[in-house]
Protein backbone atom coordinates (compact mmCIF):
# COMPACT_ATOMS: atom_id res chain seq x y z
CA UNK A 1 0.00 0.00 0.00
CA UNK A 2 1.66 3.31 -1.17
CA UNK A 3 -1.46 5.72 -1.79
CA UNK A 4 -2.72 7.33 1.62
CA UNK A 5 -4.71 10.05 0.37
CA UNK A 6 -8.06 10.23 0.65
CA UNK A 7 -8.17 6.48 2.32
CA UNK A 8 -9.87 5.78 5.62
CA UNK A 9 -7.70 5.00 8.48
CA UNK A 10 -8.71 3.20 11.65
CA UNK A 11 -6.74 3.45 14.65
CA UNK A 12 -7.18 1.87 18.36
CA UNK A 13 -5.90 3.32 21.32
CA UNK A 14 -6.03 6.67 19.57
CA UNK A 15 -5.89 8.90 22.26
CA UNK A 16 -2.65 8.88 23.53
CA UNK A 17 1.13 7.47 23.12
CA UNK A 18 1.71 5.23 19.55
CA UNK A 19 -1.70 5.07 18.78
CA UNK A 20 -2.19 9.41 18.46
CA UNK A 21 1.13 9.52 16.97
CA UNK A 22 -0.32 7.25 14.08
CA UNK A 23 -3.21 8.59 13.62
CA UNK A 24 -1.53 11.81 13.31
CA UNK A 25 0.53 10.43 10.65
CA UNK A 26 -2.09 9.36 8.99
CA UNK A 27 -3.53 12.29 8.54
CA UNK A 28 -0.41 14.38 7.55
CA UNK A 29 -0.37 11.48 4.48
CA UNK A 30 -4.23 12.61 3.97
CA UNK A 31 -5.98 10.10 5.22
CA UNK A 32 -9.59 10.25 7.02
CA UNK A 33 -8.81 8.79 10.23
CA UNK A 34 -11.65 7.03 12.60
CA UNK A 35 -10.02 7.38 16.12
CA UNK A 36 -11.02 4.62 18.96
CA UNK A 37 -10.40 4.79 22.51
CA UNK A 38 -12.06 3.63 25.80
CA UNK A 39 -10.29 7.11 27.36
CA UNK A 40 -13.01 9.75 26.25
CA UNK A 41 -11.16 12.70 27.26
CA UNK A 42 -7.97 11.86 25.66
CA UNK A 43 -10.11 11.38 22.72
CA UNK A 44 -11.53 14.49 22.53
CA UNK A 45 -7.81 15.76 22.69
CA UNK A 46 -7.02 13.94 19.82
CA UNK A 47 -9.69 14.80 17.46
CA UNK A 48 -9.66 18.65 18.58
CA UNK A 49 -5.52 18.64 17.81
CA UNK A 50 -6.22 16.62 14.68
CA UNK A 51 -9.05 19.05 13.66
CA UNK A 52 -6.91 22.08 13.89
CA UNK A 53 -4.56 21.09 11.36
CA UNK A 54 -7.08 20.47 9.17
CA UNK A 55 -8.11 16.63 9.08
CA UNK A 56 -11.35 14.71 8.65
CA UNK A 57 -11.36 12.63 11.75
CA UNK A 58 -14.34 11.02 13.27
CA UNK A 59 -14.56 9.84 16.89
CA UNK A 60 -15.93 6.21 18.31
CA UNK A 61 -15.73 5.75 22.07
CA UNK A 62 -14.79 2.08 22.28
CA UNK A 63 -13.80 -0.82 24.86
CA UNK A 64 -11.86 -3.11 22.19
CA UNK A 65 -12.44 -6.34 24.81
CA UNK A 66 -16.25 -6.32 23.58
CA UNK A 67 -16.76 -7.44 19.94
CA UNK A 68 -20.02 -5.12 19.93
CA UNK A 69 -17.93 -2.09 20.55
CA UNK A 70 -16.10 -3.14 17.25
CA UNK A 71 -18.38 -4.13 15.26
CA UNK A 72 -20.20 -0.62 16.30
CA UNK A 73 -16.55 0.97 15.26
CA UNK A 74 -16.63 -0.77 11.64
CA UNK A 75 -20.25 0.51 10.78
CA UNK A 76 -19.50 3.91 12.06
CA UNK A 77 -16.67 3.93 9.45
CA UNK A 78 -18.17 2.14 6.54
CA UNK A 79 -21.12 4.49 6.90
CA UNK A 80 -19.30 7.33 6.77
CA UNK A 81 -16.61 6.96 4.91
CA UNK A 82 -18.15 4.21 2.58
CA UNK A 83 -14.34 1.70 3.74
CA UNK A 84 -11.29 1.26 5.69
CA UNK A 85 -7.67 0.72 4.12
CA UNK A 86 -5.73 0.68 7.24
CA UNK A 87 -6.68 -0.97 10.47
CA UNK A 88 -3.96 0.20 13.66
CA UNK A 89 -5.13 -2.82 16.45
CA UNK A 90 -2.71 -0.49 18.77
CA UNK A 91 -5.11 -0.72 22.05
CA UNK A 92 -3.26 -2.08 25.01
CA UNK A 93 -2.98 -2.01 28.72
CA UNK A 94 -0.60 -3.17 31.66
CA UNK A 95 -0.06 -5.00 35.12
CA UNK A 96 2.16 -6.37 36.85
CA UNK A 97 2.86 -9.75 39.16
CA UNK A 98 4.35 -13.11 38.69
CA UNK A 99 2.37 -15.27 36.98
CA UNK A 100 0.63 -17.13 40.01
CA UNK A 101 -0.38 -13.85 41.65
CA UNK A 102 -2.29 -12.53 38.77
CA UNK A 103 -5.82 -12.95 39.74
CA UNK A 104 -8.40 -14.10 37.26
CA UNK A 105 -9.18 -10.28 36.68
CA UNK A 106 -5.71 -9.11 36.06
CA UNK A 107 -5.87 -12.39 33.20
CA UNK A 108 -8.93 -11.20 31.93
CA UNK A 109 -8.37 -7.33 31.51
CA UNK A 110 -4.95 -7.74 30.03
CA UNK A 111 -6.09 -10.67 27.31
CA UNK A 112 -9.64 -8.68 26.87
CA UNK A 113 -7.97 -5.32 25.59
CA UNK A 114 -4.71 -6.64 24.08
CA UNK A 115 -5.42 -10.03 22.69
CA UNK A 116 -8.91 -10.06 21.76
CA UNK A 117 -8.85 -6.44 21.26
CA UNK A 118 -6.60 -7.91 18.34
CA UNK A 119 -8.52 -11.07 17.55
CA UNK A 120 -12.13 -8.48 17.20
CA UNK A 121 -10.47 -6.35 15.06
CA UNK A 122 -8.86 -8.66 12.82
CA UNK A 123 -12.57 -10.71 12.52
CA UNK A 124 -14.80 -7.84 11.85
CA UNK A 125 -12.26 -5.17 9.58
CA UNK A 126 -10.50 -7.86 7.59
CA UNK A 127 -14.22 -9.08 5.50
CA UNK A 128 -14.89 -5.34 4.64
CA UNK A 129 -11.28 -5.15 3.45
CA UNK A 130 -11.43 -8.51 1.39
CA UNK A 131 -14.87 -7.26 -0.11
CA UNK A 132 -13.59 -4.14 -0.91
CA UNK A 133 -10.66 -6.27 -3.15
CA UNK A 134 -8.66 -2.97 -3.51
CA UNK A 135 -5.03 -2.21 -1.60
CA UNK A 136 -5.50 -2.39 2.05
CA UNK A 137 -2.90 -2.90 5.33
CA UNK A 138 -3.48 -4.18 8.84
CA UNK A 139 -0.91 -2.86 11.72
CA UNK A 140 -1.46 -5.11 14.82
CA UNK A 141 0.42 -4.06 17.28
CA UNK A 142 2.77 -6.25 19.43
CA UNK A 143 6.15 -5.18 21.26
CA UNK A 144 9.16 -6.82 21.75
CA UNK A 145 8.01 -8.33 24.81
CA UNK A 146 6.25 -10.76 22.07
CA UNK A 147 9.76 -11.79 20.97
CA UNK A 148 11.37 -11.96 23.97
CA UNK A 149 10.96 -13.23 27.85
CA UNK A 150 9.97 -10.34 30.47
CA UNK A 151 9.13 -11.93 34.25
CA UNK A 152 6.79 -10.01 36.19
CA UNK A 153 4.62 -8.58 33.29
CA UNK A 154 3.46 -12.17 32.43
CA UNK A 155 -0.09 -11.45 31.62
CA UNK A 156 1.34 -8.31 29.17
CA UNK A 157 4.07 -10.97 27.86
CA UNK A 158 1.47 -13.84 27.27
CA UNK A 159 -0.67 -11.16 25.55
CA UNK A 160 1.74 -9.86 22.83
CA UNK A 161 3.08 -13.24 22.05
CA UNK A 162 -0.41 -14.13 20.99
CA UNK A 163 -0.53 -11.22 18.92
CA UNK A 164 3.02 -12.15 17.03
CA UNK A 165 1.54 -15.66 16.52
CA UNK A 166 -2.49 -14.39 15.56
CA UNK A 167 -0.08 -12.20 12.67
CA UNK A 168 2.20 -14.59 11.54
CA UNK A 169 -0.47 -16.71 10.95
CA UNK A 170 -2.82 -13.91 8.76
CA UNK A 171 0.25 -13.00 6.69
CA UNK A 172 0.13 -16.82 5.51
CA UNK A 173 -3.36 -16.52 5.44
CA UNK A 174 -3.49 -13.93 3.22
CA UNK A 175 -0.52 -14.61 0.93
CA UNK A 176 -2.06 -17.77 0.31
CA UNK A 177 -4.95 -15.90 -0.96
CA UNK A 178 -2.64 -13.86 -3.28
CA UNK A 179 -4.52 -10.91 -1.45
CA UNK A 180 -4.61 -7.46 -1.57
CA UNK A 181 -4.66 -6.98 1.99
CA UNK A 182 -1.02 -6.78 3.74
CA UNK A 183 -0.04 -6.98 7.54
CA UNK A 184 2.52 -6.25 9.67
CA UNK A 185 3.57 -6.57 13.57
CA UNK A 186 4.79 -4.00 15.08
CA UNK A 187 7.49 -4.96 17.96
CA UNK A 188 8.43 -1.59 19.64
CA UNK A 189 10.87 -1.56 22.44
CA UNK A 190 10.53 1.36 25.23
CA UNK A 191 8.79 4.33 23.89
CA UNK A 192 7.76 7.29 25.80
CA UNK A 193 4.06 6.65 26.43
CA UNK A 194 2.49 6.46 29.43
CA UNK A 195 1.47 3.03 29.74
CA UNK A 196 3.45 2.44 33.40
CA UNK A 197 1.33 4.92 35.30
CA UNK A 198 -1.59 3.29 34.22
CA UNK A 199 -0.63 0.42 35.45
CA UNK A 200 -0.16 1.59 38.75
CA UNK A 201 -3.74 3.22 38.82
CA UNK A 202 -5.06 0.13 37.67
CA UNK A 203 -3.19 -1.61 40.87
CA UNK A 204 -3.91 1.20 43.00
CA UNK A 205 -7.73 0.49 41.83
CA UNK A 206 -7.68 -3.44 42.55
CA UNK A 207 -6.33 -2.58 46.10
CA UNK A 208 -9.73 -1.14 47.04
CA UNK A 209 -11.65 -4.16 45.38
CA UNK A 210 -12.23 -7.44 48.33
CA UNK A 211 -10.31 -10.66 46.81
CA UNK A 212 -8.23 -8.58 44.62
CA UNK A 213 -4.75 -8.55 45.30
CA UNK A 214 -2.59 -5.62 46.89
CA UNK A 215 0.88 -3.86 45.23
CA UNK A 216 3.97 -5.38 46.31
CA UNK A 217 7.40 -3.99 46.24
CA UNK A 218 7.78 -6.03 43.28
CA UNK A 219 5.28 -4.26 41.72
CA UNK A 220 6.23 -1.00 42.57
CA UNK A 221 10.25 -1.45 41.44
CA UNK A 222 8.87 -3.39 38.45
CA UNK A 223 6.80 -0.16 37.45
CA UNK A 224 9.28 2.30 38.71
CA UNK A 225 11.87 0.60 36.02
CA UNK A 226 9.48 0.90 34.10
CA UNK A 227 8.42 4.48 34.01
CA UNK A 228 12.33 5.73 33.57
CA UNK A 229 12.60 3.40 30.62
CA UNK A 230 9.65 4.61 28.91
CA UNK A 231 10.24 8.21 30.07
CA UNK A 232 13.72 8.03 28.14
CA UNK A 233 12.26 5.95 25.19
CA UNK A 234 11.70 6.68 21.61
CA UNK A 235 9.27 9.11 20.84
CA UNK A 236 6.31 7.89 19.49
CA UNK A 237 6.21 10.07 16.07
CA UNK A 238 9.39 8.29 15.33
CA UNK A 239 7.39 5.27 15.84
CA UNK A 240 4.81 5.98 13.19
CA UNK A 241 7.26 7.43 10.79
CA UNK A 242 9.20 3.77 10.78
CA UNK A 243 5.33 2.00 10.55
CA UNK A 244 4.81 4.10 7.19
CA UNK A 245 7.51 3.13 5.76
CA UNK A 246 7.16 -0.45 6.44
CA UNK A 247 3.37 -0.48 5.15
CA UNK A 248 4.79 1.24 1.96
CA UNK A 249 7.46 -1.49 1.68
CA UNK A 250 4.77 -4.06 2.74
CA UNK A 251 7.39 -5.34 5.38
CA UNK A 252 6.01 -7.61 7.76
CA UNK A 253 7.97 -7.23 10.79
CA UNK A 254 8.67 -3.20 12.45
CA UNK A 255 11.47 -3.56 15.14
CA UNK A 256 11.45 -0.06 16.04
CA UNK A 257 14.88 -0.40 18.15
CA UNK A 258 17.63 -2.39 16.77
CA UNK A 259 19.54 -2.57 19.54
CA UNK A 260 17.22 -5.26 20.77
CA UNK A 261 17.27 -7.63 18.51
CA UNK A 262 20.27 -9.45 20.36
CA UNK A 263 17.35 -10.28 23.11
CA UNK A 264 15.29 -11.91 20.50
CA UNK A 265 18.56 -14.07 19.02
CA UNK A 266 19.01 -14.82 22.42
CA UNK A 267 15.75 -16.39 23.10
CA UNK A 268 16.21 -18.18 19.51
CA UNK A 269 19.77 -19.47 20.30
CA UNK A 270 18.29 -21.07 23.22
CA UNK A 271 15.08 -22.67 21.62
CA UNK A 272 17.41 -23.81 18.53
CA UNK A 273 19.92 -25.41 21.39
CA UNK A 274 17.15 -26.68 23.39
CA UNK A 275 18.82 -25.39 26.31
CA UNK A 276 16.94 -23.48 29.22
CA UNK A 277 16.29 -20.10 29.02
CA UNK A 278 18.87 -17.24 29.52
CA UNK A 279 17.83 -15.50 31.91
CA UNK A 280 17.66 -11.50 31.27
CA UNK A 281 20.20 -9.12 32.59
Amino acid sequence: MKEFKDRVAVVTGAASGIGRAIAARCAEEGMKVVLADINKEGLASAVDELEAAGATVQAVPTDVSKASDIEHLAKITVDNFGGVHLLVNNAAVYTTGTIWENTIADWEWVLGVNLWGVIHGVRTFLPIMLEQDTEAHIVNVSSMTGLTRSPIIGTYAVSKHGIVALTETLFYELAERDSKVKVSALCPGAVNTPVAEAARRRLQEMADIPGERKMTSDDERVIERLRNSFKNGMPPKVVAEKVFEAIREERFYILTHPNEKVRVERRMNDILEERNPTLPP
